[in-house]
Protein backbone atom coordinates (compact mmCIF):
# COMPACT_ATOMS: atom_id res chain seq x y z
CA UNK A 1 0.00 0.00 0.00
CA UNK A 2 2.55 2.33 0.59
CA UNK A 3 3.71 2.24 -2.99
CA UNK A 4 -0.32 4.25 -3.94
CA UNK A 5 0.88 6.96 -1.87
CA UNK A 6 4.32 7.48 -2.72
CA UNK A 7 2.80 7.06 -6.17
CA UNK A 8 -0.25 9.76 -5.48
CA UNK A 9 2.15 11.84 -3.80
CA UNK A 10 4.40 12.33 -6.99
CA UNK A 11 1.15 12.72 -9.17
CA UNK A 12 0.06 15.69 -7.03
CA UNK A 13 3.60 17.29 -7.84
CA UNK A 14 2.88 17.49 -11.68
CA UNK A 15 0.43 19.50 -13.61
CA UNK A 16 -1.50 17.39 -16.14
CA UNK A 17 -1.58 20.02 -19.22
CA UNK A 18 -3.52 17.72 -21.47
CA UNK A 19 -6.80 17.76 -19.01
CA UNK A 20 -9.18 20.26 -19.18
CA UNK A 21 -10.32 20.36 -15.50
CA UNK A 22 -6.44 20.60 -14.34
CA UNK A 23 -5.87 23.78 -17.18
CA UNK A 24 -9.12 24.94 -15.21
CA UNK A 25 -8.26 24.21 -11.76
CA UNK A 26 -5.03 25.92 -12.49
CA UNK A 27 -6.28 28.90 -14.29
CA UNK A 28 -9.03 29.48 -11.57
CA UNK A 29 -6.04 29.12 -8.64
CA UNK A 30 -3.83 31.64 -10.09
CA UNK A 31 -6.62 34.19 -11.75
CA UNK A 32 -5.57 33.39 -15.06
CA UNK A 33 -7.19 33.53 -18.67
CA UNK A 34 -7.27 29.53 -19.90
CA UNK A 35 -4.69 30.14 -22.91
CA UNK A 36 -2.30 31.70 -20.87
CA UNK A 37 -2.84 29.17 -17.59
CA UNK A 38 -2.13 26.50 -20.78
CA UNK A 39 0.41 28.47 -22.42
CA UNK A 40 2.35 28.33 -19.28
CA UNK A 41 2.03 25.15 -18.16
CA UNK A 42 3.17 23.79 -21.93
CA UNK A 43 6.19 26.30 -21.38
CA UNK A 44 6.87 24.49 -17.77
CA UNK A 45 6.32 20.85 -18.48
CA UNK A 46 3.99 18.97 -15.31
CA UNK A 47 6.21 20.58 -13.09
CA UNK A 48 3.42 22.17 -10.32
CA UNK A 49 5.83 24.02 -8.49
CA UNK A 50 7.51 25.14 -12.00
CA UNK A 51 4.63 26.10 -13.29
CA UNK A 52 2.84 27.83 -10.13
CA UNK A 53 6.28 29.82 -9.61
CA UNK A 54 5.68 31.08 -13.79
CA UNK A 55 1.96 31.63 -13.11
CA UNK A 56 2.96 34.07 -9.98
CA UNK A 57 5.48 36.02 -12.00
CA UNK A 58 2.96 36.84 -14.85
CA UNK A 59 0.37 37.88 -12.68
CA UNK A 60 2.75 40.68 -11.38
Amino acid sequence: MSNNKQKHAQDRKMVAGGQKYEVAYFARKHGLEMQDAKRIIEAHGPDRDAADKAANRFKH
